[in-house]
């Protein structure tokens, strides 16, 4: 029995580690794998805070460099260089979380997910790829080699909404929500940092793939152990 959970890295470092939530969320995570010795888990880890602090970094840095230009673009600024850079944030938080589960976790954290994986221990820890792909898509990749039909889409938000709540006063939460309208709502585009409650690529492949996914809010310790154990969950299906 393994299911994937895709941890935002503005819950595991919203500026900086949060280790009060750390350590309430490994003990909750060790409690429930001790209760079934078939239960194992897999964490794919986003990069928060430290991923657009240095993403902000080096598009000011290239923005300076070229003051005066008159040129509609930051010359210099590159997407791919700006992803690598949040790649990196991902694979530090998610090297802090494997170190935290490490007598439960003897692998390596995973980078590419298209690679044979030896799930040895009860939880396995995944970052960043490669440019073009966010962790969401690494959690969609590694649900389908594991059999996963569900991924629990953990972040800042408790819910989908019809549009963005900060802009739009009349954006109303949901349950439940088809796959048909919620890529009609994210488009099909990823861009290093955009900020959408699961990302259009991950989004288009979890489609194809028969995959579902829960978005809840990352904080809330026991709505995620209700979603674990399948029961009535704050949150928003998308299938």
């Amino acid at each position: 029995m393994i299911k994937v959970l895709s941890v935002g890295g503005s819950i595991v470092a919203p500026s900086e580690p949060d280790t009060a939530f750390l350590t309430a969320f490994c003990a909750m995570i060790r409690s429930w794998l001790k209760e079934n010795s078939e239960r194992k888990l897999i964490f794919v880890v986003g990069g928060g805070g430290p991923a657009r602090t240095y993403q902000k970094a080096y598009r000011n840095i290239c923005s300076l460099s070229h003051a005066g230009e008159k040129n509609g673009d930051i010359d210099g600024y590159d997407n791919e260089q700006a992803d690598w850079l949040g790649i990196m944030a991902t694979r530090l938080n998610a090297q802090l979380l494997r170190a935290a589960f490490s007598d439960l976790c003897p692998q390596d954290v995973v980078y590419n997910p298209t690679e044979p994986v030896d799930f040895k221990g009860r939880i396995l820890v995944a970052a960043g790829w490669k440019p073009g792909f966010s962790t969401d898509t690494d959690a969609v990749y590694l649900a389908e080699r594991f059999g996963a039909k569900t991924i629990v889409n953990l972040s800042n938000i408790e819910k989908v909404y019809t549009d963005d709540p900060a802009k739009n006063p009349e954006a109303k939460p949901l349950d439940s929500i088809s796959w048909a309208d919620f890529r009609k709502m994210v488009g099909d585009e990823w861009v290093p940092g955009k900020n959408t409650p699961f990302d259009p690529v991950a989004s288009k492949r979890a489609e194809s793939a028969g995959i579902s996914v829960i978005c809840a809010g990352g904080k809330d310790i026991n709505n995620i152990l209700a979603i674990l154990n399948e029961e009535k969950f704050t949150g928003t299906l998308i299938g």
